[in-house]
């Protein structure tokens, strides 16, 4: 920022790398809202390059135990050492419960069809994959406690796909 408020305007020559390079603004501002908001938030944007491709980058923030904020991230962009790129997997916005002997997992995947939605459980960790027409989704997941991938109930509706998975014993 300028002395006197106004961002400072990037050259024209920086097409998308300079609208990559934003993102990381974006993030420090989610952080920003989340240690200032007793309340999530959600930001998406959507953008096309020059070359066609579509990139979607997003991030929820939410206040966690002890009052904590978390920031997630969501999308097709990704931070490398070389900079931000698009890739043509994204990352679904997931939310995690701990509801006492169960942990429910809620993620938004539009676009694909239940059968193209796999699901690998390895104690506390989830592995979610699904592959549509115009979408592929790929997410590994921590849980706060390890779960029997037996015991499992799965919905999938208008895009979100709701999991509830059953403590393994000795973690309810």
């Amino acid at each position: 920022m300028t002395s006197g408020g106004t961002r400072p305007k990037r050259p024209a020559g920086e097409g998308v790398g300079g609208l990559l390079s934003g993102l990381g603004d974006l993030i420090n501002l989610a952080e920003r809202l989340a240690e200032q908001s007793e309340q999530g938030t959600t930001g998406e944007r959507e953008f096309t390059s020059p070359g066609g491709l579509r990139g979607v980058y997003g991030f929820s923030v939410r206040t966690g135990a002890g009052g904590a904020p978390t920031v997630e991230r969501f999308g097709n962009v990704r931070d490398t050492t070389q900079g931000p790129v698009v890739s043509d997997t994204r990352e679904p916005l997931v939310d995690v419960f701990d509801e006492g002997e169960e942990i429910v997992v809620v993620a938004e995947i539009p676009g694909v069809q239940e059968k193209d939605i796999h699901l690998e459980v390895n104690g506390d960790v989830l592995a979610l994959s699904a592959t549509g027409p115009k979408r592929k989704y790929e997410k590994e997941i921590l849980l706060p406690a390890a779960v029997d991938p037996g015991e499992q109930r799965r919905s999938y509706q208008n895009g979100y796909l709701e999991l509830r998975f059953t403590k393994t014993q000795g973690e309810g």
